[in-house]
């Protein structure tokens, strides 16, 4: 399977300095020549196929660029905050969602185009986005405008069928891709790609770098840095964590990262747990409304009820 082994060979994450962290803080926590090195990861040389970027801005004043995962010919899913300027409740409560332009098929910045976006149609916020903190039910679909034509460079990654759990069990190994922030604070002008592993993280998640954290619950699940310290960072919320099932040999986006902010400073990163979140990215697909469900039930119990 082509497709398969090249999805191998370039999945992957940017890693990243989180903006809460000062250099004084860092110089503290890996002193020495490790100073010199602060980001870890591997060049992508070709696309991820299914990496997206989603973009509003070169400046991450403006609201900046991050990641998404094409999972149909017209969807594309990511991170909620990934749609606004600022990203916290108390910027988003209340707003509207920004139309961002999405690029696929690319691995060096420089190719973000006219030739390589893709038109979006519309965007769907998760209905509970931020309900009660800045991390829940941080997820967003993208509509795009017309289905993108399939290639060995631009295809999407499934979405998790029954009894595929692994983002669920600590121990379990996954890869995500993304353009985030790197040494000297720059965002990478190049993909890269991170293999991380799942570690157990429920409950109120722990960093002496920032206040601003999850609350891990059972829609949420966490990974921990690479044996280098390196670890994902701000600019890779929304890319997918991928796993592969080494019985079936399939491919499957597992969590979609939300809380990007790592970084190397041995902290967890927090994803949306997809397989938690099937019938909402189903329903939206579908294009189900409030009327169409009642019109289902109303269908189905007629029918019912002529077996009475």
């Amino acid at each position: 399977m082509k497709w398969l082994s090249l999805a191998l060979l370039v999945l992957g994450s940017m890693i990243c300095l989180s903006e809460a962290l000062s250099m004084d803080r860092i110089k503290e926590h890996f002193p020495g020549p490790r100073r010199r090195r602060m980001v870890g990861g591997i060049m992508a040389t070709t696309p991820v196929p299914w990496q997206a970027m989603v973009f509003l801005s070169d400046n991450i004043l403006d609201g900046g660029f991050a990641g998404g995962a094409l999972i149909a010919p017209r969807w594309v899913l990511t991170a909620g905050r990934n749609l606004f300027v600022r990203k916290f409740q108390e910027h988003t409560k209340g707003k509207e969602p920004l139309i961002p332009k999405v690029y696929l098929g690319i691995f060096r910045r420089a190719d973000a185009s006219n030739a390589t976006e893709v038109a979006v149609e519309k965007v769907f916020l998760h209905p509970g986005f931020q309900n009660t903190s800045d991390w829940d039910n941080d997820l967003a679909l993208i509509q795009l405008k017309e289905p993108v034509t399939f290639s060995d460079s631009v295809f999407p990654i499934p979405l998790p069928e029954r009894d595929e759990n692994m983002a669920e069990r600590a121990g379990e190994w996954g890869i995500i891709s993304g353009w985030g922030w790197g040494a000297l604070f720059t965002q990478a002008e190049t993909l890269k790609f991170l293999y991380l592993r799942v570690v157990e993280c429920q409950g109120q998640y722990s960093s002496k770098f920032t206040r601003n954290t999850p609350y891990v619950d059972n829609n949420m699940f966490c990974t921990e840095p690479g044996h280098s310290v390196e670890n994902v960072c701000s600019g890779d919320a929304g890319g997918a964590l991928a796993f592969l099932d080494h019985k079936s040999k399939r491919v499957y986006a597992g969590g979609i990262l939300s809380f990007d902010k790592a970084c190397n400073v041995m902290d967890k990163a927090v994803y949306m747990k997809v397989s938690a979140y099937l019938p909402w990215i189903h329903s939206v697909m579908r294009g189900d409304t409030d009327k169409f469900s009642s019109l289902r039930t109303s269908v189905m119990t007629e029918m019912f009820s002529r077996y009475v």
